[in-house]
């Protein structure tokens, strides 16, 4: 995810927010995109944040790297991360899925405890139901196979594997020689 933000100085810098990533909505359209990008804008438009750099500063294509913060912490405690660093609240929140890209890890592990809640809780794009998800996606037709661009596994619909691809990362197949010639394996567990 990232921000044209003003900083004080009255610069416009793009930032890019640390260790999250979230859906696309702007070149593609992915799931829960869009709502990931609305909730950002809802929340940080016109408000004044804070921005904390870790160790690299800006990233290849010249965004300054940042945990952005809703409110300044007055430690840097599991409560105060949770609530007041906007990063942990989009994973909380279910609008993204952890990306830590070294050397910025300072809040690594915090910020993947937070992911798994979201999870366990199907909060946001963890809850989106597969069906539900592809009919709203710009390809509506059926599919009969879900691959994991990570794993370059492919499963069932309903295996509970399948269930557990960040949306971000699925890819839709109608036949199972379609996925094989991706280049994708069938899962062990589903059989697919």
């Amino acid at each position: 995810m990232f921000l044209d933000i003003k900083l004080e100085s009255g610069k416009e810098e793009k930032v890019r927010f640390i260790g999250v990533n979230t859906p696309e909505s702007t070149t593609k359209v992915e799931p829960y995109g869009q709502e990931a990008a609305a909730y950002t804008k809802s929340k940080l438009l016109g408000k004044d944040v804070g921005l904390q750099l870790n160790v690299q500063e800006r990233d290849k294509y010249g965004r300054l790297l940042a945990y952005v913060w809703l409110s300044p912490p007055t430690k840097e405690s599991n409560e105060e991360i949770r609530t007041k660093m906007f990063n942990a609240v989009l994973l909380l929140e279910g609008y993204a899925q952890v990306m830590i890209v070294p050397p910025n890890v300072k809040y690594a592990e915090y910020l993947r405890k937070y992911q798994q809640e979201a999870r366990e809780k199907n909060a946001g794009l963890w809850g989106l139901d597969v069906k539900e998800e592809k009919s709203a996606s710009s390809n509506a037709t059926l599919f009969s196979y879900i691959g994991n661009k990570n794993s370059k596994k492919f499963h069932l619909p309903d295996c509970q594997w399948a269930k557990k691809i960040a949306p971000g990362n699925r890819v839709y197949f109608k036949l199972r020689d379609e996925a094989i010639k991706a280049g994708y394996e069938p899962c062990k567990v589903g059989k697919p």
